[in-house]
C-alpha cells in the first residue's frame, strides 16, 4: 500500500497523487489517500474529486500505523520515537529538487511532501493524464470559451495573485511574477505563434483588467469562482500554447496540454529571492521556455 498526504491548492494535490499513483503502479499496489489534512485546512480544500482519479481515502487507522514511524523532533520524543521512527516507511520530502531514492520505494509507505517535477511520475505519464481528465461534460460558459479556444491560436496566460499578494508569510516565500514578466513572455509568444488570442486566467480578475492590456484578442477567463478551479484547469489544457506563473496550477495547465508542438513559457524564478537555497532546477520540464 502507497499512502499520499493530501494538501494544498489543486496544483499541489494533482504532484503529491501523480507520484502515488506512479508508485503504486509500479509496485503492483494499491494507492490510498490521506485528506485528513483539510479538515482544519483553510486556504484550500480537497478537489481531486472531480477527476477521473483512482479515488480510496486512507482510513484514520491506516493513517495512524503510519504516523508512528514519523521521526518526530524534541527532547520529549527522544527515548521513545528513535526505536520506532522508520524513514523508509514515512517518507518526508527533504529537498525541492528531483530525490531519485524516492522512486526506489519498493514496499508499504506513506509520503508527506510536495513532489513538483514531472520526474516523480514521468514513466507513468500517460496514466496520469488519463485520469486528470474532468469528469463531468463542459456545459454553458465553459463550453463557449473551450469553443472559441478550439477556433483560435490560443494562448493561455495564467497570473497568479491570491494569498501570493495578500499573505505576506505566502508571498515572502512564492514571490509573484511581475509584469516586466508577462510583457515579455507575451512578446515571445507573439513572435513564436501567428494570430495569438490570449486567454487570461487568474484569481484577481479586477487587477488583470487594469494591468494587462494587449493589441491582440484577448478573452478574460472570469466566470468560475474558486469552487470551480477544476475547470478553469481544464480549459487552460485546452489552449494550444502557454504562459505560466510560478503556480503549481498553471503548470498542470500546461503539463496537461496534449498539442504536440505546444510553446510553454514559464519563469525563470520560481520562488522569491528571499529564498535562494531552494533548488528549483526540476521543477520545469526541459522543452519549456524559461525566461
Amino acid at each position: 500500500m502507497i499512502v499520499v498526504k493530501l494538501i494544498g491548492g489543486l496544483g499541489n494535490q494533482m504532484f503529491q497523487y501523480a507520484l502515488g499513483r506512479h508508485l503504486a503502479h509500479i509496485n503492483h499496489t494499491e494507492l490510498k489517500l490521506d485528506i485528513s489534512g483539510f479538515h482544519d485546512y483553510k486556504l484550500h480544500a480537497y478537489s481531486l474529486s472531480h477527476f477521473n482519479i483512482v479515488e480510496n481515502f486512507a482510513t484514520k487507522e491506516e493513517v495512524a500505523r503510519f504516523q508512528k514511524y514519523r521521526r518526530k523532533r524534541g527532547k520529549k520524543w527522544f527515548l521513545y520515537n528513535r526505536l520506532i521512527a522508520n524513514e523508509r516507511k514515512y517518507i518526508e520530502e527533504k529537498q525541492f529538487h528531483f530525490d531519485p531514492r524516492i522512486l526506489e520505494i519498493k514496499e508499504e509507505a506513506y509520503l508527506d511532501g510536495y513532489w513538483q517535477t514531472e520526474k516523480y511520475f514521468k514513466d507513468s505519464a500517460h496514466i496520469i493524464r488519463k485520469e486528470a481528465i474532468v469528469k463531468t461534460t463542459l456545459q454553458g460558459k465553459d463550453a463557449a470559451v473551450a469553443k472559441e479556444i478550439e477556433a483560435t491560436t490560443s494562448v493561455m496566460v495564467h497570473i497568479r495573485r491570491g494569498d501570493y499578494v495578500t499573505n505576506e508569510q505566502t508571498n515572502e516565500y512564492h514571490g509573484t511574477c511581475g509584469l516586466d514578466y508577462y510583457h515579455k513572455a507575451i512578446e515571445l509568444m507573439s513572435e513564436k505563434v501567428h494570430n495569438p488570442h490570449f486567454f487570461i486566467f487568474s484569481d484577481d480578475h479586477e487587477w488583470v483588467k487594469n494591468n494587462i492590456v494587449l493589441e491582440y484578442p484577448v478573452t478574460y477567463v472570469d466566470h468560475n469562482k474558486a469552487d470551480k478551479n477544476y475547470e478553469d484547469l481544464r480549459l487552460m489544457s485546452l489552449c494550444k500554447h502557454q504562459i505560466i506563473a510560478n503556480s503549481s496550477f498553471s503548470w498542470w495547465g500546461a503539463w496537461l496540454n496534449q498539442n504536440p508542438e505546444k510553446i510553454v513559457i514559464a519563469p525563470s524564478r520560481w520562488f522569491s529571492k528571499t529564498k535562494p537555497n531552494v533548488d528549483t532546477k526540476d521543477v520545469i520540464p526541459d522543452s519549456w521556455i524559461k525566461i
